[in-house]
């Protein structure tokens, strides 16, 4: 992933859910939970992510048993996001000076 390439909102929540380790239906819930239920990931989603997010080095795979594989974040996925999570803080920063609240 691109150093200032915004993620997309599921990837995002997908990273947060993984500060704690997890597996793939533990992490549903947890997206769930984080996003005040406004995000339902699908089993389809969620996987493709991790297999991407894999790929990219920002997770792995921490222990397999027979029913299930546990994720948890590297290094450079908590770098990944801390700094989305600082660029949507500038964001937000940015529309308070602004007012836009006033609309």
């Amino acid at each position: 992933m691109a150093q200032n390439t915004p993620m997309t909102e599921a990837m995002y929540y997908l990273l947060l859910a993984l500060l704690r380790p997890a597996h793939g239906y533990r992490l549903m819930q947890q997206v769930s939970e984080a996003s005040g239920g406004r995000i339902a990931m699908g089993a389809g989603t969620m996987y493709g992510l991790l297999s991407k997010m894999e790929k990219e080095g920002l997770i792995a795979l921490e222990k397999q048993d027979e029913r299930r594989k546990t994720y948890a974040l590297t290094d450079t996925g908590r770098e990944a996001l801390r700094a989305e999570y600082q660029r949507l803080r500038a964001l937000v920063s940015d529309g308070e000076k602004m007012e836009v609240d006033r609309l």
